[in-house]
């Protein structure tokens, strides 16, 4: 089989595909995430790559076994427009959460609940992140923002920070930390005196 060369030209991180246009000119070739294999980043548009011109099961032509051909010196995937030092937002409300608990009584149910809806958060999140890398079905992002929402926000930001998922497309980032002022907004209206008069 000839391997031939080409760039990528347009790429959908978000749908995990998008077009190479072949070196030499030519109709661009369609390509998905699925035909890169296991690599240590994800594809961008103006990577180098080379591939096997084949078919899908419509007959249409697209690339298969892709390698890239140059890693540049500063990849460029995606990073959290926010640095890591907002992942101090975790202990900061687990101490703001502990000291309501001393001055005002906290229901003894409200650990677990926010323990276990981030960790039900971030298994989310890497699950669907590895749908992401294989061109599966993804979680939908309201279903995300909804467990948010819910009290899960902190294992979201700690998935979008240690995970790199969801940590750099602003639409979505803007909804995220309303559902996190949202949350915490309901946190201080039902369990502390704070804006009671």
């Amino acid at each position: 089989m000839t391997r031939r060369t080409g760039t990528l030209s347009q790429w959908d991180d978000a749908k995990g595909y998008g077009f190479i246009t072949p070196d030499g000119g030519g109709a661009r070739l369609f390509v998905h995430i699925r035909a890169f294999g296991m690599r240590p980043h994800r594809p961008y548009v103006g990577e180098r790559l080379s591939y096997v011109e084949g078919q899908d099961a419509q007959g249409k032509r697209r690339a298969q076994a892709v390698q890239g051909l140059a890693r540049p010196a500063a990849p460029p995937p995606a990073r959290p427009r926010d640095g890591s030092q907002v992942l101090l937002l975790v202990p900061a409300f687990a101490a703001f959460v502990l000291a309501c608990h001393v001055l005002w009584g906290l229901p003894n149910w409200l650990w677990g609940a926010y323990t276990a809806l981030s960790m039900a958060t971030f298994i989310v999140y890497a699950l669907d992140k590895r749908a992401a890398l294989r061109g599966e079905w993804r979680v939908a992002e309201n279903t995300l923002h909804a467990l948010s929402l819910a009290g899960g926000w902190p294992g979201a930001l700690l998935a979008q920070h240690t995970l790199r998922h969801k940590s750099s497309k602003p639409s979505f980032r803007r909804v995220y930390w309303t559902t996190v002022v949202l949350n915490l907004g309901a946190f201080v209206a039902v369990f502390t005196p704070l804006l009671k008069s």
